[in-house]
């Protein structure tokens, strides 16, 4: 799907229409540039890759320089692929927010926030095992059996368990566009977007 790249900027709550206060997430939609264009006879299928935020050459290797001189463009820090676009685009055109001047919704995707290592109740929504009463002393957030004894003798995998929670691509679907600022290249979603402020989202259609 057609869509941008941008930054999540935080939150913040408008009023809708009917008075009612909306929360909603801000975040900075491009602008993006088209830094090469893949196509079904050479690559085998068809897209367009943009870059977002500029870098600095000194930080960039010499194959991304030797790429992003082939566009025309100056180096940028993020890549990513869109298909379907209903324009024609050429190698150093601009993308900005006004791309989502026409839509309703969107799917966001993001990286979502690491926590740690996290036991089995915040993890996966356990509710813990046995009562707090009848002699049970520390086993109310344990994850209680994980596997019989004698046959098959072992934990199949994908068991729920404790372990490392979050960090994860997260896509959210259907997210409702309120707003469109593209003096500020800036688009307001309805409620929260997966990561941390600052964090890099890839925006679609």
């Amino acid at each position: 799907m057609p869509g941008l790249l941008g930054k999540k900027i935080g939150m913040t709550s408008v009023f809708s229409a009917d008075g009612k206060n909306v929360p909603c997430t801000v975040i900075e939609a491009g602008p993006c540039v088209v830094t090469q264009i893949k196509t079904v006879e050479k690559d085998g299928y068809a897209a367009i890759q943009l870059g977002f935020q500029d870098k600095k050459e000194k930080h960039t290797t010499k194959p991304l320089m030797g790429h992003f001189k082939k566009a025309g463009v100056t180096p940028k820090r993020h890549l990513a692929e869109f298909k379907d676009f209903s324009e024609e685009l050429n190698l150093g055109d601009t993308i900005t927010v006004e791309l989502f001047n026409d839509s309703t919704y969107v799917d966001i995707v993001g990286t979502s926030k690491g926590k740690g290592f996290q036991g089995v109740v915040k993890r996966h929504g356990f509710g813990g095992v046995g009562q707090s009463t009848h002699g049970q002393h520390n086993r109310a957030r344990k994850p209680g059996s994980i596997g019989a004894c004698s046959y098959p003798a072992k934990v199949f995998k994908g068991m729920r368990m404790a372990g490392q929670m979050g960090g994860d691509r997260v896509t959210t679907h259907n997210l409702q566009v309120l707003k469109v600022i593209p003096e500020h290249n800036l688009l307001l979603i309805k409620g929260s977007v997966p990561g941390y402020k600052g964090s890099i989202l890839i925006i679609e259609k």
